[in-house]
Formats: C-alpha cells, sequence, structure tokens
C-alpha cells in the first residue's frame, strides 16, 4: 500500500482509521501500512489521544434553578441610559485603564519618533585666502574679458552689474 501522506488523501484517510469508521478491508490494509510507516502511526496515535480525551472529558453540571435566574435576567427591566453610562462606572474605568496607559505611551513614542530632537549643524566657516594685488587685478580683468563673451553670446541679455 502506498503511504496516503504522500498521495495527498492521508489526512481524512487516517482521520476515517483513526475514529474507525472504514470498511475491515480498508482498515486491515492500513493497520499493516501503519505497523510500517512512522509518520502515519505518530498520526493516528495522536488522533486517537485527542478523541479518548474528548471521551473522557465531562462539561461541568449546570445548577437546578439556571434557567429560573436566567429568565428572571432577561425579564429584568433595564433604564435606556443604564447603557450610556455603564462604561463610565468605576469597576467598568478599571478595565480601560491598562488599555488607555498603553495608548498614552504609543502615542508619546510616536511622536517621540516622528520628531527626534535635531542637533544643529556645525556652523560653516569660509576660508579666505590672501591673495597679492597683481594676483587680484588679474582675477577681476578675466572676470571683465568673460562679462563682454558673455554680453556678445546673449545679446538680448541687459547687462549684468556687479
Amino acid at each position: 500500500m502506498r503511504c496516503p501522506i504522500e498521495t495527498g488523501e492521508g489526512p481524512e484517510l487516517l482521520l476515517a482509521f483513526s475514529s474507525r469508521r472504514l470498511d475491515p478491508d480498508r482498515t486491515a490494509a492500513l493497520e499493516g501500512h501503519i505497523a510500517e510507516c512512522g509518520p502515519c502511526a505518530e498520526f493516528v496515535l495522536a488522533q486517537r489521544s485527542v478523541s479518548d480525551a474528548l471521551d473522557s472529558w465531562e462539561p461541568p453540571l449546570v445548577s437546578s434553578d439556571f434557567d429560573r435566574r436566567l429568565y428572571q435576567r432577561i425579564d429584568q427591566q433595564v433604564p435606556w441610559w443604564d447603557f450610556l453610562v455603564r462604561p463610565f462606572r468605576p469597576l467598568s474605568g478599571a478595565r480601560w485603564a491598562p488599555v488607555a496607559a498603553a495608548a498614552g505611551l504609543m502615542i508619546a513614542v510616536g511622536l517621540w519618533v516622528g520628531h527626534p530632537e535635531q542637533t544643529p549643524a556645525p556652523p560653516r566657516t569660509a576660508q579666505v585666502e590672501a591673495l597679492p594685488p597683481e594676483q587680484a587685478a588679474d582675477a577681476l580683468q578675466e572676470m571683465q574679458v568673460m562679462q563682454e563673451f558673455s554680453n556678445l553670446i546673449h545679446t538680448d541679455a541687459p547687462e549684468p552689474r556687479m
């Protein structure tokens, strides 16, 4: 027999075997396979332990006056404003205190992460080199030549001032 887990029909077939709902022929064939296949045997063992645990579970007993108390609470008249005031009662406020504290903390963290402290940028300092007077004069002449050249190229532009 091919392994049911490998063929894809595994869970359904093994569940039917575990709950003893298979016909005798398939049960015998599957018992032989389970004796040789570790994963199938492990699945069946786990499923039978769950089934045995569910069979041994007993629900708690219901008190004899349960129905009477239930119908009494259903028939009880509650004013409409009680539904509005109920969340603000002291006992119910204790339930919301941790939620409010957590929300406040999340908002504070969000504001802190969204606006981290900004360190001021270091001031920029310009370094000025002292030029000899001849070199400064040559630089001014070259700037005038470039300005005249620029005016020749852009005849429609007004002359820039220095």
